[in-house]
């Protein structure tokens, strides 16, 4: 049955801007991301398909084009307005860290952190660059690894820091196991990092490891030695 026979307050869309994007169920949702349904489909069944296929909203958004295509109706295009919008959330995190102290936002960092790390498939480690008031100046993955290990040279992480002029650094890097418990390789690789950039005088505020239900801070833990 099209959408546009259903009475006005059981619409997505309608619903949406009447009550708001959070009283809508997860197909209501995508079905207003898709915006219309194909032949003989609605827009809110295309929106069950994905997620029957795909497993949840998080599986939604983070799918493969590949994924996409298993499903009737659901091509590049629609591919590409999840990935947009998946982006403009990940980027709407950043500017509230470029505003504030990262250090003292834990919260709000680890969100970020999450939305950047937690759905990749291999081990990335990444440094936020901060300014003298802790704000980000900015992410930079500078090691993409195998499916559980990353190769870091504190070296390459020197450069980087210089070209970015920041006065501290945070360490981040994800589990793709999905367990963040660190290893006592990341802590040895945690102290190795902090001694080589004690030599130009940037201190390495936290180092936290993206799992998939947690992300764990070493500087909570006591673990920054």
């Amino acid at each position: 049955m099209s959408i546009k026979i259903w009475p006005i307050s059981e619409r997505p869309r309608e619903k949406l801007l009447q009550h708001g994007a959070e009283s809508l169920s997860d197909a209501e949702l995508i079905a207003v991301l898709l915006g219309k349904g194909v032949k003989g489909k609605s827009a809110v069944s295309v929106a069950h398909e994905l997620l029957k296929e795909l497993g949840c909203l998080r599986g939604v958004v983070t799918a493969t084009k590949e994924s996409y295509a298993k499903v009737s109706g659901v091509g590049p295009c629609k591919y590409a307005q999840f990935q947009a919008g998946f982006e403009i959330f990940k980027r709407n995190l950043e500017i509230k860290l470029k505003r504030q102290d990262v250090f003292n936002n834990v919260d709000d960092t680890k969100r970020y952190l999450q939305a950047k790390l937690r759905d990749c498939e291999r081990e990335k480690f990444a440094l936020l660059m901060l300014d003298s008031q802790h704000q980000l100046i900015a992410f930079r993955t500078m090691f993409n690894g195998t499916i559980n290990s990353a190769a870091v040279y504190p070296r390459e992480l020197i450069k980087q820091v210089m070209i970015d002029n920041a006065a501290a650094i945070i360490l981040v890097h994800n589990h793709p196991s999905g367990v963040a418990e660190p290893s006592h390789a990341d802590i040895r690789l945690t102290t190795e990092i902090k001694n080589a950039m004690a030599s130009i005088d940037v201190p390495v505020l936290d180092h936290f490891v993206v799992g998939d239900k947690e992300t764990i801070s070493f500087a909570q833990r006591g673990l920054l030695t």
